[in-house]
């Protein structure tokens, strides 16, 4: 059997982000998410799946930055899920009393307002992952602790939902990438010819002069690909030095990436292909039925 990596423990949003793209796989769960990189450099799983970025917060670095300076892979399916972010606390624990918030450093700006208003003496403490925080206050019961974590985790450490859904805002949604050490392309059955797929590569200017990135841009534009997300980087070099990751909305072909990545190499740019992949959302993969189910939690 397959096995895929993820940030755990178990019961994290990366685990049923796994699960949904992977149903038959063997999860694995790591501490880290440079751990669950790793973990397929060194052949102990086959796949990685990592959150990349939120609706609310943003990309997150710390999965891009080791991504792109320490542990280069194939790109090799997409899914955007919701996220809805509870406070659990012990079983009959009064939440009020709470002296301090487990979780995850996005975790807790998704819900930085709920804690301002309703808990805000209280010490906020980060941990790898929303899963790993709701593990520790079931492991330290005696503590007057929460986590911000999700129902699965819930039910997994035997939690109480002490407040639902405290993030601040609804359209919470985080895009989970599938990451492998080949370039073999990822199948599904519930890829179809409307199927929206994605080509992503990281782009280094030559210099740094006026105009640069529109030259970069013009490579797209007069090909008439749509860009739907374009994002800087440092490069760790100095000051001032970024590199870009490009996402142009379209399946790699044989004519028109191949001439733009050209292109840009004409230009002096660096110039790297990350992956070409579908992207799935969680509705898509689980139907209607499962997402209503959530919903009702």
């Amino acid at each position: 059997m397959e096995k895929v990596a993820y940030l755990g423990p178990k019961g994290s949003f990366t685990e049923a982000a796994a699960a949904t793209l992977l149903p038959h796989a063997d999860r694995v769960p790591y501490r880290t998410i440079p751990d669950t990189m790793d973990a397929v450099a060194q052949e102990e799983v086959e796949q990685a799946v990592v959150p990349m970025e939120n609706a609310i917060e943003g990309s997150v670095n710390i999965t891009l930055d080791y991504f792109i300076h320490h542990q280069r892979m194939n790109m090799a399916a997409e899914i955007e899920a919701p996220i809805e972010q509870h406070l659990l606390t012990g079983r009959g624990n009064d939440w009020k009393s709470v002296k301090t918030v487990y979780s995850h450093p996005q975790a807790v700006a998704q819900c930085h307002q709920f804690l301002r208003d309703w808990l805000p003496e209280a010490e906020i403490s980060y941990t790898s992952s929303t899963a790993s925080a709701a593990k520790h206050v079931a492991d330290h019961p005696d503590e007057q602790a929460a986590a911000i974590a999700n129902d699965i985790a819930a039910e997994a450490y035997g939690l109480d939902i002490a407040q639902p859904k405290i993030n601040d805002y609804d359209h919470n949604r985080t895009r989970f990438l599938l990451l492998t050490k080949e370039n073999d392309p990822f199948l599904h059955p519930k890829i179809t010819d409307e199927t929206m797929f994605k080509t992503s590569m990281m782009v280094s200017l030559s210099s740094d002069f006026a105009g640069a990135l529109h030259q970069v841009l013009a490579a797209f534009s007069w090909r008439r690909i749509n860009l739907v997300r374009i994002e800087s980087r440092p490069t760790k070099t100095g000051l001032g030095n970024y590199f870009f990751i490009i996402d142009a909305a379209m399946k790699q072909d044989d004519v028109l990436i191949p001439s733009v990545m050209e292109e840009l190499k004409a230009l002096g740019c660096g110039v790297h292909l990350l992956g070409s992949y579908p992207c799935f959302t969680w509705e898509t993969l689980n139907g209607a039925r499962a997402v209503a189910e959530v919903k009702q939690r």
